[in-house]
This record gives structure tokens, sequence and C-alpha cells, in this order.
């Protein structure tokens, strides 16, 4: 919890990894370009005093981890995001069983999504499967832009991606994250194209999709794909540690999100370890539209903070929020969840 000017805010982190990228796990010399390029953002957009060395980057481990995140972060409940690049490394990128072992560690207090690839097809299908039950997933997540032997993307809407999300909702998982965001070194731009989401989001009503990054820099199709679905959510991963580097470019882009989506939709993620919470929620809760801006961007309001930094996304997740940390119920609404996500959009 965060606590500020007498506000309280549950936090919740939807978008935490554990990696690793040390050189004995690289497979080739894009497992070194990806590392370097992640290093580049977190060097370019953190306030000095909490940028890491590379070595500590490549891999910092669970201790410091539990310290980033629950000790000195304020988060009452992360997300693991999984991002596997098995072309890049050995081992994969993100330590799927370390990370399982936290959540084991810290229960209520870590959720997993793990990955997969449509592209394995058959064989693919059967490890969802068997994923889904060991994991217990309520989510996962799927990087468009993975290279898979001589592929280099792949669409949502392709026929075995279908297959896929269509064996999502037999399994129970409902939240569909997507990076959605700026390329990362070698990946392709194009390949991060926010277009398949309208199509799938469209087609299958029982799944939500959280466009991770807010489809950066592609936002202002973003916002009009997520307005038109309401099963379409935004992560601020990426986007938020603009609030430190370019505030008033921060604020374009969260009045824009406010202004066409909604504060319903909006989810808070540090993408930890590319930037660590602690900074990112600090700076949020004290942020506000610069007055020449306010004549088209609404100020935004301690209520809104609160939902974005955690309220929504525990909403999606049934993520447990104490009693004194819930907003009141507007008038008439007893017993209804205010937070968008909690409620089904359509009926099955």
């Amino acid at each position: 919890m965060y606590q500020k000017d007498g506000q309280k805010y549950f936090i919740v982190d939807g978008h935490v990894h554990v990696w690793d990228a040390r050189e004995s796990n690289q497979k080739n010399v894009h497992g070194k370009q990806f590392i370097d390029c992640f290093y580049d953002y977190h060097k370019n957009l953190s306030p000095e005093e909490v940028v890491w060395d590379y070595d500590t980057y490549t891999y910092y481990g669970s201790e410091r981890f539990e310290r980033d995140i629950f000790v000195e972060g304020y988060v009452d409940h992360a997300i693991f995001q999984a991002t596997l690049l098995s072309d890049f490394y050995h081992n994969g990128f993100g330590r799927t069983d370390e990370a399982l072992a936290l959540v084991a560690k810290h229960p209520g207090k870590l959720t997993y999504n793990h990955a997969y690839d449509p592209r394995h097809e058959e064989a693919g299908l059967e490890q969802l499967r068997k994923d889904a039950d060991r994991m217990n997933l309520q989510g996962v997540k799927l990087y468009t832009a993975e290279w898979h032997g001589d592929s280099r993307g792949y669409k949502l809407d392709d026929p075995w991606s279908r297959r896929y999300l269509e064996e999502c909702i037999e399994l129970g998982i409902k939240n569909i994250h997507v990076h959605k965001g700026p390329t990362i070194r070698p990946l392709d731009r194009d390949a991060f194209d926010v277009s398949d989401i309208d199509k799938v989001a469209t087609d299958y009503l029982d799944l939500r999709f959280v466009v991770e990054h807010v489809g950066l820099p592609r936002l202002e199709d973003f916002c009009w794909i997520a307005t038109q679905e309401s099963n379409v959510y935004g992560g601020l991963a990426v986007a938020l540690p603009f609030i430190h580097t370019r505030p008033r470019y921060f604020a374009q882009i969260i009045g824009e999100l406010l202004y066409w989506i909604g504060e319903d939709k909006i989810l808070f993620g540090s993408d930890y370890a590319l930037w660590t919470p602690k900074w990112l929620i600090e700076k949020f809760v004290d942020f506000q539209i610069p007055e020449d801006m306010q004549g088209e961007y609404a100020p935004i309001t301690v209520e809104q903070k609160q939902k974005i930094l955690g309220l929504n996304a525990a909403a999606l997740y049934d993520i447990d929020v104490p009693a004194n940390l819930r907003l009141a119920e507007p008038a008439g609404q007893e017993g209804v969840e205010v937070a968008a996500g909690a409620r089904e959009t359509v009926s099955s």
C-alpha cells in the first residue's frame, strides 16, 4: 500500500519479470541485442539515482525482486508476464521456475501468467493445457513479434492463434495480455501493430485483451480500438516512465487514455526490472496535468489514480482488496463492483 496526503492506494503491479539475460544464457547475438535494448530503456528513462549496473540488470534474482517489489515498492500484489524468447536464450528469457517458486512463497501476493506461441500448433495446445493446470493460469502474455525459426512474428487472428484463444476460453483463462508497444531490437516494429486486437476482441467477447504499453507509438490507433471494444484494456508499462523524462508527453498519453477509454480500463505496470515500482508510484500519485494543457485534458483525480494503480487490475484478477482501500459505491449501486473489469462485458 502507498499512502500520501491522507489518501491510500492499493497497488497491483500488473507487469513484472524475473529474467536471465546473462551471457551464459544467450543463444546468439540476438539475446545480447535484446537485453542491451532493455538496458537502454532502463538507463535513459529512469532517474539517475535508481539506474542499475549492467551486470545486475542481466540477472537480479529473487531476493532483489522481493525487496524492490514488496519491501520498497509499495506493491500489494504483482502479476508476472512471461517472456520466453526461446530463439534467443538457451533456457528462455523469463525464469519460469523461479517465478513460480516466488508465487508459492508469497500466496495471495503474486500471480503468474505464462506465455504460449500458436506457431507450435497442436503440440503447443497440449502444453498450454498442462501449463494451465500446473500454473493455475488466469492469464497469458503474448509476444506477437517473437521469432520462431524463419517466422518473425504472427497475428492474433491467424488460424492457429484463434485455436489457442478458443482453448483459453475452454480453460477459463480470461486475461490475454499482448505486447503491443515499442519495438525491442532485433524484433520487427510492424509485428507489434495493434490492428489484430480489433479483430479478436470483436470475435472473443469472453476474453479480456490487455494491450501492454498502450500500443505506443500507435496510441491513437489503440484508443480508437479500445473505445469501441468493451473488452480491451491498456497497460501503462513503458508509457509511465515518461513521467520523469517527458512529463508533458506523459500528460498527453494519460490524458488521451482517460478521454477515450476511461479510468476503469487503464492498468499500472512497472515492467520490472526495466523500472522499479517505487519511483513510478510516487511520481504518478504526485502527477497532475499541467495547467496549460487542462483545456484539453481534465485534471486527474485521486479516485482515478486509485483505480489505475490497483483497483482495476484487482477486479480483473479477483484480488481481494481490504475494505478500507476500496472505493465507496455510488448511491443506489450497493453490491455492484465499481471497476469495469469486474463486470462480464457480455454474457457467454
